[in-house]
């Protein structure tokens, strides 16, 4: 299954670094990664723990390489599609994104070892095989337009609550809404910062993002009189994640001019833009064992994730009225390196095999994203961000299950179903994915096809306004194909 990590969570996306960082989010959104697989995993809803004899073990569980005795290879390229529908202020708008990626491509060196002479040849260790590969563990591609007339707020309400709270500072997101004459100073007594704008703004925001992250794994795997399969495996992983947040809002404000108040219709656009490279390590250390022939049971642990991020996040207001007046301030930039850790992950799955029918699996998996950590900041204190993981995140239930059957003596037809549950601890949806696929094998070479139908939800708030911030309700549908091509020598 292509994981597609849908969050479901009230994200201030309209969130100023001069305000308050959201890097627990992202560290979140890193975290939420998953084994990268086979077009045959991932047709039996990538439950392939307990399997074993599949390249997806590389990545997955490595103990499952002890089952090869033949050397192995394959390559899968991926289609992936994107759909977002958003429902904002009563409108509806839907945004798409394709793309073709490579998905995962593996090789694996059977090795048999010696057994002494006069010793039985099915007893004690019989192979030590090398496996190396890729995988691609997380798809970020995704397009979003919301847009709708807003009655009740707008995003000045945003910069007038941040000229309150933090004052007016140069070079402050607040600075650049006083500047631009989207915010004012009332009052004589108390003097309050309120919006110039009067409601009925319409309001659209458009945010594009791209990137992912991979995995290169080097993986041993070990096969004990073909009962206890043992593996260890080392992840190097990459992630790359940028995405570009436009905000605009059309309405009437109430400015000064030769300190005469005056109607002037306005544009305005508030951007951020991100761009985030990483580089991290595990170990994933896993078991099968056959209870009896027909039955496998397998577990594995996968160390967090230590991860090095480089983080490059800028932001921008511009805005022009009818008068004539265009103002701009940024994009002014916010670097920032530093590392954090992923959850630790556990997961175990039962199979069982009908002799020339097929086989069942299933598994689950414990993530506690609770655990996720950031450390390391270039002197920001991470302590805010650390706080919110601890107290907005859970530990999460992923379960899969899927079956293989065998129609002839080389064609098999493959089906699964798969549940990712949300690490929020409120207000979380799950993401399931429905999965299919068939596989061809003729002698040496094989061809696996499989096909995913993810679905999932996502609450996005664009800016804080109190009892009136407003929330689009995204309806998330992807519609991935994987086909994969092998051979065995």
């Amino acid at each position: 299954m292509k994981f597609k990590y849908i969050l479901s969570i009230i994200a201030l996306t309209a969130i100023s670094k001069s305000g308050f960082a959201q890097y627990s989010q992202d560290a979140i959104r890193y975290s939420t990664f998953q084994t990268g697989t086979t077009s045959r995993i991932k047709g039996i809803g990538n439950a392939g723990t307990a399997i074993g004899g599949d390249l997806s073990s590389v990545s997955g569980n490595p103990a499952g390489l002890g089952f090869f005795t033949k050397s192995e290879l394959s390559i899968t390229p991926e289609f992936d599609g994107s759909k977002v529908n958003a429902t904002y202020l009563g409108q509806s708008n839907t945004a798409s994104k394709n793309s073709l990626n490579l998905n995962n491509a593996a090789i694996v060196f059977y090795s048999r070892l010696n057994t002494p002479t006069g010793q039985d040849k099915t007893k004690g260790w019989l192979s030590l095989n090398y496996g190396i590969g890729y995988s691609r563990t997380n798809d970020y591609g995704e397009n979003i337009y919301a847009a709708g007339k807003n009655n009740s707020s707008s995003i000045t309400d945003y910069y007038a609550n941040l000229a309150n709270s933090n004052g007016i500072t140069d070079g402050s997101l607040q600075s650049w809404a006083y500047n631009q004459n989207l915010i004012d100073q009332y009052g004589v007594t108390n003097p309050t910062y309120k919006s110039n704008a009067y409601t009925g703004a319409t309001q659209l925001n458009s945010i594009s993002r791209t990137g992912g992250e991979s995995e290169v794994n080097l993986s041993l795997g070990a096969n004990h009189s073909n009962k206890l399969y043992i593996g260890v495996a080392l992840g190097l992983t990459t992630l790359a994640y940028n995405s570009t947040n436009n905000f605009t809002e059309s309405g009437v404000a109430s400015v000064l001019e030769n300190n005469v108040a005056v109607d002037r219709n306005y544009i305005s656009t508030y951007s951020q833009f991100q761009n985030t490279k990483g580089s991290g390590v595990n170990i994933k250390l896993g078991v099968i064992y056959k209870v009896v022939d027909a039955v496998r049971i397998g577990a594995v642990i996968t160390t967090p994730t230590y991860y090095s991020i480089d983080d490059s996040y800028s932001e921008g207001l511009q805005t022009s009225y009818s008068g004539g007046a265009i103002y701009s301030n940024g994009p002014n930039n916010y670097p920032l390196s530093y590392t954090f850790r992923t959850p630790f992950k556990a997961a175990g799955g039962l199979a069982i095999f009908i002799k020339q029918f097929g086989f069942i699996t299933g598994d689950v998996e414990y993530v506690n994203y609770s655990t996720t950590h950031i450390d390391n900041a270039d002197g920001y204190d991470s302590s805010y961000d650390n706080s919110n993981i601890k107290t907005l995140y859970q530990a999460a239930i992923n379960a899969h299950i899927g079956a293989e059957a065998r129609l002839t003596g080389n064609v098999f037809l493959r089906g699964g179903f798969g549940v990712q549950g949300s690490p929020l601890k409120q207000n979380g949806t799950s993401t399931q994915t429905v999965s299919g696929g068939f596989g061809y094998h003729l002698g040496s070479y094989y061809l696996d096809l499989a096909y995913n139908y993810v679905t999932g939800s996502q609450t996005l708030t664009p800016y804080s306004a109190g009892s009136l911030t407003p929330t689009a309700n995204l309806n998330k549908t992807y519609n991935n194909a994987f086909l994969t091509l092998g051979y065995r020598y």
